[in-house]
């Protein structure tokens, strides 16, 4: 009887086991510690910088929920499939940027968004993806005879949406993802010479960028380089963060305990400026555990990259993991002061769903890479 009950009791066991290992046979567990303890942390901090709102945490608990499941679905698509999803996803999303230059939808004087009738998307998103997705598989496709002329297929491939993203204007999206794109030409090899030469002309196109900026965007620079011309407008996010930050000190003022947060000075406190929320309640030691963990995903993304069998895998992953680090630098950055504010949220911390699910597809696919067997050319 004894040993009858006893394997009553081991096959719900193992049965779980064997869902478990289903569930989890292409995710890295690693790497998911890693961003489910920075998503942790962003829950606390948003908790403190909305003052308490639960409905606005669950409402990132379901954001989080949404993208957890977009990054396990695309773990699980082998990599074939993902490398055909390329070009599809490209086109479609450089087709609804043209949808949005035609028809998109005026909100502050910006035309981002497009009405599907359902819903409301931003084609932006999706290209912060679908651009380096799309630039790996072309070199991939022309890596037996890489030449200046596919190089330069390669660029074209990145300007067409980069132009259409800042024509809505969007300037922080698009730096963002022709960052993404330059990252893909330097991995697949691109000369230091013409890099160099790319970077002379960047300089030297300044003078001629600046006049087809819009008097936000110019105000935004100039606010860079002194705050304190219009303290109570254009610099006023600046220099709030920057005090909620210098206040924060050595170990902080404690979780809901800083005043910059609480008493409503700091702008946009639970999306763009978050940092400066976390900064001031867990001070520099917090600081420095915050971008401890980061390097550690980064760190994982890194070996992920170096391990990559293929050109189009490497490229990919690569291209993934250096948008993250930009992301943080820029975020951090605009926080602090040593760069212009252009509306970047923090990787996995700030409030926000799009963003959240982009990153975490992002996660995804390097899953796959990671997990997947061996890329084999068709």
């Amino acid at each position: 009887m004894s040993n009858l009950s006893d394997s009553k009791l081991k096959m719900p066991l193992v049965g779980f086991k064997k869902l478990w290992h289903y569930l989890t046979r292409y995710i890295d567990s690693f790497l998911l510690t890693g961003l489910l303890i920075l998503m942790a942390i962003g829950l606390i901090t948003l908790y403190s910088a909305t003052g308490g709102d639960i409905n606005k945490v669950l409402k990132q608990v379901v954001h989080m929920l949404i993208a957890l499941s977009v990054m396990w679905l695309v773990a699980n698509i082998p990599l074939q499939q993902i490398m055909r999803l390329a070009l599809p996803l490209y086109l479609l999303g450089f087709v609804l940027l043209i949808g949005v230059a035609l028809f998109g939808e005026i909100n502050n004087g910006a035309r981002r968004w497009l009405n599907i009738g359902i819903t409301r998307i931003q084609p932006s998103e999706i290209m912060k993806i679908a651009v380096p997705l799309m630039m790996a598989w072309y070199f991939d496709k022309y890596e037996i005879t890489l030449r200046l002329r596919e190089y330069l297929g390669a660029v074209i491939i990145l300007l067409l949406p980069v132009l259409l993203i800042l024509r809505q204007p969007d300037l922080g999206t698009a730096l963002l993802i022709a960052a993404s794109g330059f990252y893909v030409l330097f991995l697949a090899g691109l000369s230091w010479r013409i890099i160099t030469g790319l970077i002379i002309a960047a300089v030297s196109s300044v003078p001629v960028l600046w006049s087809f900026m819009h008097d936000y965007q110019r105000q935004r620079v100039l606010t860079l380089l002194d705050p304190s011309q219009d303290a109570l407008g254009a610099g006023y996010h600046t220099i709030q963060s920057s005090i909620a930050i210098g206040s924060g000190g050595l170990v902080g003022k404690g979780w809901q305990n800083g005043t910059q947060t609480q008493l409503d000075f700091l702008p946009e406190q639970s999306t763009d400026f978050i940092f400066a929320v976390f900064s001031e309640e867990f001070g520099l030691i917090g600081n420095s555990l915050l971008l401890l963990l980061y390097l550690i995903v980064i760190g994982r993304c890194m070996i992920i990259t170096a391990n990559a069998s293929t050109q189009f895998t490497r490229l990919i992953a690569g291209s993934i993991t250096l948008t993250f680090c930009t992301y943080i630098f820029v975020n951090m950055g605009m926080v602090s002061g040593i760069l212009p504010v252009v509306g970047v949220p923090l990787p996995l911390i700030s409030y926000g769903g799009t963003a959240m699910v982009t990153m975490l597809l992002g996660f995804g696919i390097l899953m796959s890479i990671q997990t997947h067997p061996k890329l084999v050319k068709t």
